[in-house]
């Protein structure tokens, strides 16, 4: 059954976003380390920020699972617990969706007009912005992303989001369509019912906001269920929909693990739509459970494994540094990192060398200090997974340039990785490694680097790096991925749609497209006596 394969209906790992769970204690062994960027966490910055939240949201209150259950949630700079939090499972589910069907079908969120409901999300974004700070502690906390990151740019973006689809909810509609005969004919735009969301670790607030956004602002209600890595912030801001006036049963969310609280959402036969971000190989477990349950219609944004094209044209100073984001932001646990990085080879050699020095600088620490680039992994298990594939790539004979190995002793640290000399048959060029580890290939010619980078079972995203415009409409169109970056890369307004070819996934988040998701279109067909004019 696909219920007992799903590892995690909700993390990003092995095959691209992993379901993970740490073991107890605050100390996850020790290992030699000949490589450092910055102090270890011996004494790291204690978050201002209280937890508040740790139950589930069901029907606007918050309450205890059925169970009774907890379960810890840590720290990664350093394995401490930092709360215990409810542990959903099938019964809190069966709980949450039938607070959601009765919000959809009796309750007053998809009979307000869309301008009340565009208030509302609005006044939610004001609440969001008023405890920014909080939530980008939390978010830090909780997740290990570093803290300049989480309050200068993944709150802002949160915030944007929801003023964007908050703008969307009175520009919904249908059309006339003209009719071969005497009938009226129109299209309705319906909200679909109740949505069944599960987001991940690496982005907690931010998929958030790509799921719930164009859900509520379409008029659906919704059962969320977060990562069992990172619940806190999504309970939190739970918390502030309410404030700013959401409906009971309208937002509801379940922390818990995929076996049992994930599964059952997904295989739930009273909701009647399921969104997942996570690994392929669970995706796959997501889109069964729906198929097999009431065939309710799956979104799925799923594993990559971006080809990042630097051109023989291209600026190797800024290449370097662009090259250097796309694979190493957000500690390399990105769906759509650069992680199999091309280079002409009239400029492999010193790329190779500049892209070395860039990352043996990259400052990696406790994520709250001041200038820190790179914090720990999320838990033990993607850490131990990453230096696994590390182990295979200077197995496979890839050169190692630096990194390779732990950093510090305590928490969950990974050095600043570069592999050169990188072939296509390597599992480090083929396998979504999600963490710290560039790869760097060599290429001759368009014709080579095209035929290479499409020859993956992923195709989430893709950058190119170039001065000239043909290479860029050339291999923007050739590349097989849902999105190309021309001389950027993780650029992600709201607008912008988002999601992958082939195993990255069906279907589209953010922007309009996003919106179709969550409608159904309705044809009303009536017959007209005598019209004046057809």
């Amino acid at each position: 059954m696909a219920a007992r394969r799903i590892s995690s209906l909700l993390s990003r790992s092995l095959s691209s976003s992993l379901p993970l769970s740490l073991g107890k204690g605050s100390s996850w062994g020790r290992c030699s380390s000949r490589y450092s960027t910055a102090a270890e966490i011996e004494n790291p910055i204690a978050p201002d920020v209280k937890i508040k939240h740790t139950q589930l949201l069901i029907n606007g209150q918050f309450v205890d699972a059925a169970s009774g259950k907890t379960f810890p949630t840590y720290d990664p700079r350093t394995g401490d617990v930092i709360a215990h939090v409810a542990e959903g499972d099938a019964e809190d589910i069966n709980r949450a969706v039938a607070a959601a069907r009765k919000a959809f079908d009796e309750g007053p969120w998809p009979k307000m007009t869309a301008y009340e409901r565009a208030r509302i999300i609005l006044k939610f974004a004001d609440l969001v912005e008023k405890h920014s700070e909080e939530l980008a502690a939390l978010e830090t906390w909780d997740n290990g992303k570093p803290f300049q990151q989480s309050a200068k740019s993944e709150l802002p973006l949160f915030v944007r989001k929801f003023h964007y689809y908050a703008g969307w909810a009175d520009k919904i509609h249908g059309m006339t369509v003209p009719a071969d005969g005497p009938y009226h004919v129109q299209t309705l735009h319906e909200p679909i019912g109740v949505a069944g969301q599960i987001i991940p670790w690496n982005f907690p607030l931010i998929m958030f906001a790509w799921k719930v956004g164009p859900a509520l602002a379409c008029g659906n209600t919704i059962v969320l269920k977060t990562a069992e890595q990172t619940p806190l912030t999504a309970l939190f801001v739970g918390k502030l929909f309410h404030e700013a006036g959401l409906p009971p049963g309208v937002l509801n969310i379940v922390s818990g693990f995929g076996p049992t609280a994930g599964a059952a959402l997904a295989s739930h036969m009273d909701v009647d739509k399921i969104a997942f971000t996570g690994s392929t190989e669970t995706g796959k477990a997501v889109l069964e459970l729906a198929a097999k349950s009431n065939l309710k219609p799956a979104t799925l944004e799923l594993g990559g494994k971006s080809p990042f094209i630097v051109c023989e044209d291209a600026d190797v100073d800024k290449a370097v540094e662009l090259a250097h984001f796309a694979l190493f932001f957000n500690q390399g646990q990105c769906c759509c990192a650069g992680s199999r990085t091309f280079v002409h080879e009239s400029v492999y050699d010193e790329f190779v060398e500049k892209a070395t020095k860039r990352a043996k600088r990259r400052t990696v620490g406790d994520p709250f200090k001041s200038g820190i680039e790179q914090g720990p992994q999320i838990d033990r298990e993607q850490f131990e997974k990453i230096l696994r594939y590390i182990k295979s790539g200077t197995e496979s004979n890839a050169k190692l340039e630096c990194g390779g190995e732990r950093f510090g002793s305590r928490g969950l640290f990974v050095q600043p990785t570069v592999f050169s000399n990188v072939q296509d048959d390597m599992l480090i060029a083929q396998d979504e490694i999600f963490g710290p580890v560039q790869t760097i290939l060599k290429f001759k010619d368009l014709d080579d680097v095209i035929r290479r980078a499409n020859k993956t079972r992923y195709g989430l995203a893709a950058g190119v790096f170039t001065q000239n415009l043909d290479t860029a409409n050339t291999l923007s169109r050739a590349l097989r991925a849902g999105t190309v970056w021309v001389n950027c890369f993780d650029v992600f307004d709201a607008a912008i749609p988002f999601g992958g070819y082939k195993m990255s996934g069906i279907g589209r988040e953010k922007g309009v497209y996003s919106l179709n998701n969550y409608l159904q279109v309705k044809a009303v067909v009536t017959a007209l006596k005598n019209p004046a004019w057809l």
